[in-house]
């Protein structure tokens, strides 16, 4: 037992969403009886290669970062066939898998909730049938798209976008910006509909719509527990506690924990001690 007695070092990257699994993952292992050293605000490349190397022992990835990030894959797939694909690649590294989260932090569009809900557009295919019509028959009130800088040059962001949705834009419809100032952009009425972060608190806080992805364009990124091999097997039990844990972060309650922490200014650490009592595991 003495292997299983050293402390277990667990990086998470830069944004509340991983403050509060940090958090939240730290008391419930604490719990358990593992000892946890968190660190936090690791940006993404760098945990991946101090994983490899030995130096980190855990973290909360999220599938599409490994699929299109670490491992170069592009081509669409479903949320199981992702998860899969990753299990199975970065399994060869010594990284395992446990069982994903049902959320999934992936990109969507967002509109005003009560101005979708009057223009009755609820999916992407909605909004682009909405855009062209305006573009064709009043372009001097062409609708706007609120879009982050890296998505519109990104290989796998704007062009593709617009091949799979059959969407022509005019660069006047276009405004890039910062990513977190789309949602000031969405609720202020800048622009008439955004690119956000699904389980973003702002979602929630500013109530916006976001508008289903019907045609599946964007990659699914589920957020589960990787672990290196050799860790998990010095550590009995470290497996099963995360396994318990995950199944629990679902989309509506990582999103009302992001908007506890941006909107109503709680610290991580008391969203995520509430979060564990209210599902008895503290």
């Amino acid at each position: 037992m003495a292997a299983a007695a050293t402390p277990l070092v667990m990086a998470t990257k830069s944004f509340t969403e991983q403050h509060i699994l940090s958090a939240m993952t730290a008391m419930w292992l604490e719990k358990k009886g593992f000892q946890v050293i968190p660190k936090t605000n690791i940006a993404t490349t760098i945990g991946r290669n101090a994983m490899i190397n030995k130096q980190i022992d855990m973290t909360w990835e999220y599938t599409g970062t490994s699929l299109i990030i670490f491992n170069h894959i592009t081509k669409p797939m479903s949320s199981q066939e992702a998860y899969n694909t990753v299990k199975q690649l970065d399994g060869k590294l010594g990284l395992v898998w446990l069982d994903p989260a049902p959320m999934n932090n992936t990109y969507a569009f967002a509109m005003q909730r009560a101005r979708a809900d009057k223009e009755g557009i609820s999916t992407m295919s909605q909004l682009v049938a909405k855009l062209e019509q305006i573009r064709k028959t009043d372009p001097d009130h062409n609708w706007k798209l609120g879009l982050d800088l890296e998505f519109a040059g990104r290989s796998d962001g704007l062009v593709p976008l617009q091949k799979a949705y059959n969407m022509p834009l005019d660069r006047p419809q276009i405004r890039q910006m910062d990513p977190g100032l789309v949602y000031n952009a969405v609720k202020e009425g800048f622009v008439d509909a955004g690119l956000i972060y699904t389980t973003d608190g702002r979602v929630k806080g500013f109530d916006l719509k976001v508008l289903e992805d019907d045609k599946h364009f964007f990659p699914s990124y589920n957020v589960t527990p990787v672990v290196r091999k050799d860790v998990l097997e010095s550590h009995p039990g470290l497996a099963a506690a995360l396994n318990q844990l995950s199944p629990l972060i679902t989309d509506a309650a990582i999103t009302e924990m992001n908007k506890r922490v941006d909107i109503d200014h709680q610290s991580p650490e008391q969203v995520a001690r509430d979060f564990l009592k209210s599902k008895n595991m503290l």
